[in-house]
């Protein structure tokens, strides 16, 4: 005989005092849910054994266990999350809503994570990002730079910048461009496109040199590429550029 799952209690590790509904850290989740998004179009998730994340950034996300990035549905911050009686209801600027029925809980735990120290980057990378970020019109003439390691909740950017006509352009820096690279990208203009204040985004790939598939690759979705010489770049002599 099939023994019927049992609702475990919340288990807190070095818990906070936020009010229940609210995520000073990250939360997880795995109960027996179903998921609706109501906005711009319906979308709709039938109940399933789920993983819930709620992170301090007030984001929340439901994702695949065969997916490697990209959730099933989520909600980008800043977003606003209910708890009432086994529902919770994310809610962001824009009216957009994401509704979690939790039919039955199987764990429920929060951490606080503390500060993150950002992502570690080979030197090179690193290097050429910092050179980029300091001589920004060196891609292009009309660039200006907003931020170096512009945050997202997948990430942060390498460089945000803003054209002649106030396009932000997403900038990937790597050392070898690849198509890995490119999806990277692609991805950040995803989630940025997402905040009216930066939509529709640009994408500028970077490297010192560019694999000729993944340039294929980004020149199908709209990615302009640029190769760079560092050596150019750390005398301080206009770099030789090649655009393609």
């Amino acid at each position: 005989m099939r023994l019927p799952r049992r609702r475990s209690s919340r288990r807190i590790v070095r818990a906070s005092s936020a009010p229940r509904g609210t995520t000073r850290g990250v939360r997880l989740l795995v109960a027996h849910c179903s998921v609706e998004y109501e906005g711009r179009l319906g979308a709709r998730l039938p109940p399933a054994t789920r993983l819930v994340v709620l992170k301090a950034d007030r984001s929340i996300a439901v994702p695949a266990d065969t997916k490697a990035y990209k959730p099933l549905n989520w909600m980008s911050p800043p977003c606003t999350v209910r708890e009432d009686q086994g529902t919770l209801v994310a809610t962001n600027p824009g009216g957009e809503r994401l509704v979690i029925e939790l039919h039955e809980v199987l764990h429920d735990v929060a951490f606080e994570l503390g500060d993150d120290p950002g992502l570690a980057k080979d030197g090179v990378e690193a290097e050429l990002q910092e050179l980029l970020a300091r001589r920004v019109a060196a891609l292009r003439d009309d660039l200006r730079l907003v931020r170096r390691e512009y945050p997202t909740d997948i990430g942060p950017v390498d460089l945000l910048c803003r054209d002649a006509e106030g396009r932000a352009v997403v900038v990937e820096v790597k050392r070898v461009g690849e198509i890995a690279g490119v999806e990277q990208l692609l991805r950040y203009q995803e989630r940025l496109d997402l905040d009216p204040a930066l939509a529709p985004t640009r994408g500028l790939f970077v490297a010192t040199r560019i694999k000729p598939q993944a340039r294929v690759f980004a020149q199908s979705r709209g990615v302009d590429c640029v190769e760079v010489d560092l050596d150019e770049l750390r005398a301080g002599a206009p770099p030789d550029l090649r655009l393609f």
